[in-house]
């Protein structure tokens, strides 16, 4: 006969290891901590996890110890995940989200405490995203400005890659956390993005209600590293058969930070997204980036609706910055200039068909000749941030008769007998200085065409005189800006008015009266 005692000497490891292995099962995704912000009504935010298959979840919010809801779900046992959609909450808080997994008689139970709801935006891009605050204008006052902030919340996502699209992020630099000066500072292009930080901080002055921000960039990375199999595919994107020029210096492969560094946050119920990169596509499948860019927007909406059980609007707001200036030899200038027009699909302004409910910051005037960080990465975020917080509550939260964008010309008057291009603006212009270069035409004849200046001639509230005597053949098109550094710091000529927001650069064809890609015209 065998002692009892003897017995339970060999189950107790084995009961202990299973123990072990399921406490280590369950677990919260990697995205969701203390301090964390959740997406208010209308929409629900998605909790979900890891668990032992076979198990039960139980998810319960809890606000003072009063129970607020709760969720019972079942661990899938293809995946050992559980998910549950919360229903829609008001802001504010603090609240506790609990989670409970019950296996047979075991309970194993996990917490999440000072989560508030409001809303949620996702930051991503390249290295004018990644800069962080300690690298800009005024770093040391803005670092210590976050005691009126401590309900916009911060996570910023690791760099890391993978081959596949990833579930669950592999690192966090920065977990869920009130902005403090030391993880707003971290350093150069670590831990939390300014653009990103700042933008919120301007949502929060006008919303009064908590932000929660998510950072997830990585410098000189183009848009194909960011974006999945299926949208590349749909432009046309061949595998890369080449080396990366040298403006790409970070990963440039197909779809790897899309799969570690943005598809494992489909889950999280979001109110939109920025976006600032470009820079690494002037010289890498630049011709494309008017339909890589745009497809890349439709991707993302349709994976975060799917990802997060269509609690993120289909058609979510997503902003963007217009490339800055940058100080360049003559090759680069046509370059940046065609990324800026691609960023708006061609069409020279957003919200618009191909671009459905996107809005943009133009940031052409920012121009930063003495940026340590080298041109390129200009200091003043500030701005970017304030005019992209223009466009969000004008397109995302439906603020009426709010400009967000400069005057762009709807109308074209060609005057050949008198040498003269009359331009009527959709907006009233203030015309801050007069630029004999910023404005050019085609000038067409002997079978070519050339750009010549087009000189500011006289302007008034809502028209602008563009002298064409240069031009001895035909006037085929007109340009704006068509520079890589199109002029000094918030000096260029056209700006609204009353809003202080720059003319963004255009070209259009006297045919069609409409801004269009100019791949017809010859340079």
């Amino acid at each position: 006969m065998v002692a009892p005692g003897f017995v339970l000497g060999l189950l107790l490891p084995l009961i202990l290891r299973a123990r072990t292995r399921a406490a280590a099962d369950f677990r919260f995704a990697s995205h969701i901590h203390n301090h964390m912000v959740l997406q208010k009504e209308p929409a629900g935010a998605v909790i979900w996890g890891y668990g032992t298959p076979g198990a039960t979840v139980t998810v319960t919010l809890r606000q003072d110890q009063e129970v607020i809801m709760k969720k019972v779900t079942p661990v899938k046992a293809h995946s050992n995940t559980w998910m549950v959609v919360l229903d829609p909450l008001k802001p504010g808080g603090p609240y506790e989200v609990l989670a409970q997994q019950t296996f047979g008689r075991r309970n194993l139970t996990l917490g999440v405490h000072d989560v508030l709801f409001g809303d949620v935006w996702l930051c991503s891009g390249q290295s004018n995203m990644q800069m962080t605050v300690s690298q800009i204008f005024n770093a040391t006052s803005e670092l210590s400005d976050t005691a009126a902030y401590q309900s916009v919340r911060i996570l910023s996502v690791s760099l890391t890659q993978a081959e596949q699209e990833l579930e669950d992020l592999a690192a966090v630099d920065l977990e869920w956390s009130k902005p403090t000066a030391e993880n707003l500072g971290h350093g150069s292009f670590e831990y939390m993005s300014a653009v990103c930080w700042l933008f919120g901080r301007y949502l929060h002055d006008t919303l009064q209600y908590p932000i929660g921000l998510i950072s997830s960039s990585w410098g000189g990375t183009p848009i194909e590293a960011w974006s999945s199999g299926r949208s590349l595919k749909a432009c046309g994107v061949s595998k890369q058969g080449f080396i990366p020029p040298d403006s790409v210096t970070g990963p440039s492969k197909h779809s790897v930070l899309w799969n570690a560094m943005v598809h494992p946050l489909c889950s999280v119920t979001l109110k939109g997204v920025i976006w600032y990169q470009g820079e690494a596509n002037v010289n890498f499948h630049r011709d494309l980036y008017n339909c890589t860019f745009p497809a890349l927007i439709a991707d993302w909406r349709q994976t975060f609706h799917h990802g997060s059980q269509g609690q993120t609007e289909r058609l979510f707001p997503f902003g963007f910055v217009q490339l800055s200036s940058v100080l360049s030899g003559a090759a680069l200038d046509d370059g940046f200039s065609q990324i800026r027009w691609h960023q708006t699909a061609d069409v020279g302004y957003v919200p618009n068909l191909r671009m459905p409910n996107t809005f943009m910051a133009v940031a052409m005037d920012l121009g930063d000749r003495t940026s340590p960080f080298g041109s390129i990465h200009p200091r003043d975020k500030q701005t970017v941030a304030y005019r992209l917080h223009l466009g969000a509550r004008a397109v995302a939260y439906g603020e009426k008769q709010l400009t967000f964008q400069g005057p762009l010309p709807e109308k074209m008057e060609l005057l050949a007998d008198e040498g003269l291009l009359n331009l009527t603006y959709s907006q009233r212009i203030l015309v801050q200085k007069k630029d004999d270069g910023i404005f050019e035409v085609s000038c067409c004849g002997d079978q070519q065409c050339t750009w010549l200046p087009a000189p500011m001639n006289t302007f008034s509230t809502w028209t602008l005189a563009l002298n064409t005597s240069l031009c001895s053949g035909a006037v085929v098109a007109v340009r704006y800006a068509w520079t890589a550094w199109p002029c000094e710091y918030k000096l260029c000529p056209l700006y609204h008015p009353s809003s202080t927001l720059p003319a963004p650069p255009f070209i259009a064809f006297m045919a069609d009266q409409m801004p269009r890609s100019h791949s017809r015209v010859a340079k």
